[in-house]
């Protein structure tokens, strides 16, 4: 009886701990599902994504989608995808299916997913032109990873854009063969975020610009590219380094020649192919495009130019060579020169202070006062001093033009087109004050007649700036005063270094005034000379400009202001008088010889007024604050 009471009792003991212990795994399974559940749902969101909790299986779908290649889209980029990942507004089945239900699908948003390139393609020009993303990706169900493979981009660009010489180009044919490294459509506009180059708004007109030159500068500034594949490494460089690189880079590419306005767009061929833009027959056509009077002289101008190249262009590189020693010579002589003055002038000015001497014992009447300079003078100094100022700071964002400093300048000025237009007005200007000057020299020499002589003995005398043998003398005794080994020179009416002040306006016309012209007009000058020489003046104008800015801001200012008898300024070129203690410490052969003569009263003149001193000191000062600001501004161009 009791065996068979625990037979019934074991069975109901076995069926609830069956009955619990399942209970407890469809628990265990429940849980398991959501958490994987969630974990999918997460992973989702990390890829932006929106899922709905239930996704209809492909199959479901492929049932009636038959036009999709199963194995191919199994092998896509999309394959692990399922179908609701990009058509994520179909959810129930029977609505999609059933007559009358939402059978259409809304339109795919690829950015859902790919974000980056979806927000490129917002700001492309294809976005708004309406191409979206289907109508390049026309493949969507089958597309493999591209792999860098450039053919392919070809392919997909030229399904809408005709090929435009592309394939037969270096470019092109570089690409076909394999070479990574060369440029397909993708390189120069990218591969979504397409720029807008279409259009005649001012932004996109200069923007379209600058684009033609900044794609191609992506590729030939890399050197390890351009070894890589044996092609010219100073196309880049030799570009921002001239005219026309340099204004660009200023940031006003509408006024200048970018790379594909020379070498063509997309049809970029090499020079000994008869089609290429730059190939020898098409060069006057090419270059014709701006430069409308362009002939077979104007074209020899070397466009990549390399004056550190002395095999390949040996006329540009003993220009540099010239130039630059001029450079150096002439800043070491003189900035030797106003170091020694300085020191041997204040030395000397030390010791009468400390003798309790201020002023010197030939000091008579300390209130006579002089004429130094005439009207034309002071006329002709005023205008020069005005003009190359601005010559100079117009051109110094075109000579440092990578300094920090020469964007702001050039902006400062209105823009690479007014400054142009003011520093072309000056240079006018300049020629007009040195035709005075030559009709100022012929009637000192003809006609002038407070001045005794004929023609030659008045050009070679004393009153004349024209060098003559006691310049020599006076050089020789400046030197031995600066050792301490002779007297201070007795200067007559001009010194040796204010003759070559006036003498460097007569090599300045030549080498800045010249090259200047030629540059201003080049069209004209290759009627008669060959292009190659525009290259020789662009280095000439440059480094003398350099040489007449330092020399002027340096040597200039110490030896008429800055020495010891002159600090801070000296303001006889303003008022054009000078006092008798100046005269007969700075010109004592000149005063000797006015005695001699008995023309020393007729030099007598009124002091000045107030306001002419004033105008003096506040113009002197203001140019030599301006002036000095060019000199640091030069300064730090060559520290950077």
């Amino acid at each position: 009886m009791e065996s068979r009471l625990k037979i019934p009792f074991l069975s109901s003991l076995l069926f609830l701990v069956s009955l619990l212990s399942l209970v407890v795994v469809c628990s265990a399974q429940e849980l398991k599902f959501h958490e994987e559940l969630e974990l999918a749902k997460k992973k989702f969101e990390i890829r932006g994504r929106e899922y709905c909790l239930e996704c209809i299986d492909n199959s479901t779908c492929l049932e009636c989608h038959e036009n999709v290649d199963v194995p191919k889209f199994a092998k896509s980029v999309h394959g692990a995808n399922s179908c609701n990942s990009c058509h994520w507004d179909i959810t129930d089945i029977e609505e999609h299916t059933a007559k009358g239900g939402k059978i259409q699908a809304e339109p795919v948003t690829c950015h859902r997913c790919h974000k980056v390139a979806g927000a490129e393609h917002y700001a492309s020009a294809h976005f708004i032109n309406d191409v979206m993303c289907q109508d390049c990706h026309v493949d969507i169900h089958e597309v493999t990873p591209w792999g860098g493979n450039k053919v392919r981009v070809i392919e997909k660009c030229t399904m809408c854009h005709e090929d435009d010489g592309y394939s037969e180009s270096i470019h092109g044919e570089a690409v076909y063969a394999g070479n990574r490294d060369s440029a397909d459509c993708s390189d120069c506009h990218g591969l979504h975020k397409i720029p807008i180059l279409l259009g005649e708004e001012p932004d996109t007109i200069e923007f379209r610009r600058t684009f033609h030159t900044t794609v191609c500068q992506k590729c030939h500034a890399d050197e390890e590219m351009m070894r890589r594949n044996k092609i010219m490494l100073i196309a880049n460089e030799t570009y921002e380094e001239s005219y026309h690189g340099k204004v660009e880079y200023l940031g006003y590419p509408t006024f200048v020649a970018g790379c594909a306005d020379c070498h063509g767009y997309h049809s970029v061929l090499k020079t000994d192919n008869p089609s290429s833009t730059i190939s020898k027959n098409r060069l006057v056509e090419t270059c014709g495009k701006c430069h409308t009077k362009a002939n077979a002289n104007f074209v020899q101008w070397y466009a990549h130019a390399d004056h550190y190249d002395r095999e390949n262009y040996p006329l540009l590189y003993y220009t540099f060579v010239f130039m630059t020693a001029l450079l150096l010579s002439v800043f070491a002589f003189w900035w030797f020169h106003s170091i020694m003055w300085w020191q041997r002038a204040y030395r000397e000015k030390r010791k009468m202070w400390a003798a309790g001497e201020y002023l010197p014992s030939y000091v008579e009447k300390s209130g006579e006062i002089y004429q130094r300079f005439d009207n034309f003078d002071i006329t002709i100094h005023f205008i020069m001093m005005v003009t190359f100022i601005l010559l100079v700071l117009t051109g110094l964002p075109l000579k440092f033009v990578h300094s920090l400093w020469a964007k702001e300048l050039m902006k400062l000025f209105g823009g690479a087109h007014m400054a142009g237009l003011i520093h072309r007005i000056c240079a006018v200007i300049t020629f007009g004050y040195f035709g005075a000057i030559l009709v100022n020299i012929v009637y000192f020499a003809f006609y002038r007649k407070d001045v005794k002589g004929n023609p030659l003995q008045r050009l070679f005398g004393p009153d004349s700036l024209a060098p003559r043998w006691q310049d020599v003398k006076d050089i020789k005794g400046i030197f031995k005063w600066f050792f301490g080994k002779g007297p201070k020179p007795r200067f007559d009416r001009w010194t040796y270094w204010e003759k070559m002040d006036f003498l460097a306006v007569f090599w300045g016309m030549l080498a800045i005034g010249l090259t200047g012209l030629m540059l201003w007009f080049p069209d004209f000058f290759s009627i008669f000379l060959p292009g190659w020489v525009f290259n020789i003046a662009y280095i000439v104008h440059s480094d003398e400009a350099l040489l007449a800015a330092g020399y002027i801001f340096t040597t200039h200012f110490f030896n008429v202001h800055f020495r010891p008898e002159k600090f801070p300024m000296d303001v006889g070129i303003f008022t054009g008088r000078f006092p008798k203690v100046e005269f007969i410490d700075d010109r004592p052969g000149h005063y000797d010889r006015l005695i001699a003569e008995g023309k020393l009263d007729t030099f007598k003149a009124k002091h000045p007024g107030i306001l002419t001193y004033l105008w003096g000191q506040l113009f002197g000062f203001g140019a030599i604050f301006v002036g000095l600001i060019a000199l640091l501004l030069i300064i730090w161009a060559f520290l950077r």
